[in-house]
């Protein structure tokens, strides 16, 4: 009979991987600041602080534009065209701030507004006092009670406008509002 040898015993217990993984030693470059035969090594002896300079790596030709002392790019604006942006293609929507309200302004337009809203408006006295109607809508707000009645009295008229509406832009406007509730 024929016994197998004692060899792949000890060759079961033998590990065939590795227990970690092979590293390369982290790469080290030489400093090319201070490797630079052309650098300008200065060291403070009060500080640790090192300063070093390099001189541009290309020699500046007579056409530079950023190297040369009489560049175009250095020099300010001569001319009062020459600093001046070119006119925007298309019309900017932006407003600038109008200029603060004095107190006296305000209490115009507290009374104007007071006297009769409806014939003055946020945006009609935003237009005579030169101000956002936003502002007027905060220094001048009217009470509860009277901003329910106007809101209702612009109701009576959108409705009357409403029912001018053809069958089709009702339909839709009844579909969009049906639909907004379920937002």
């Amino acid at each position: 009979m024929f016994r197998p040898p004692r060899l792949s015993f000890h060759l079961s217990r033998c590990r065939a991987y590795a227990t970690r993984r092979p590293e390369k030693p982290p790469a080290r470059f030489p400093d090319p600041l201070q490797n630079n035969p052309n650098a300008t090594v200065t060291t403070l002896e009060d500080s640790n602080l090192t300063f070093i300079h390099r001189p541009p790596p290309s020699v500046p030709t007579p056409y530079s534009t950023t190297l040369d002392p009489g560049s175009p790019l250095l020099k300010p604006p001569t001319s009062p065209t020459e600093g001046r942006t070119p006119p925007l293609l298309h019309p900017s929507s932006y407003k600038p701030e109008p200029a603060r309200v004095s107190r006296e302004v305000i209490e115009k337009i507290r009374e104007l507004r007071a006297s009769d809203p409806r014939t003055y408006s946020r945006i009609k006295l935003a237009k005579m006092f030169d101000c956002t109607p936003h502002f007027i809508s905060k220094i001048a707000a009217l009470p509860r009670a009277q901003r329910r009645q106007l809101g209702r009295e612009m109701e009576v008229q959108h409705e009357a406008v409403r029912e001018r509406w053809g069958e089709k832009k009702a339909t839709v406007a009844a579909i969009r509002k049906k639909r907004r509730e379920f937002w």
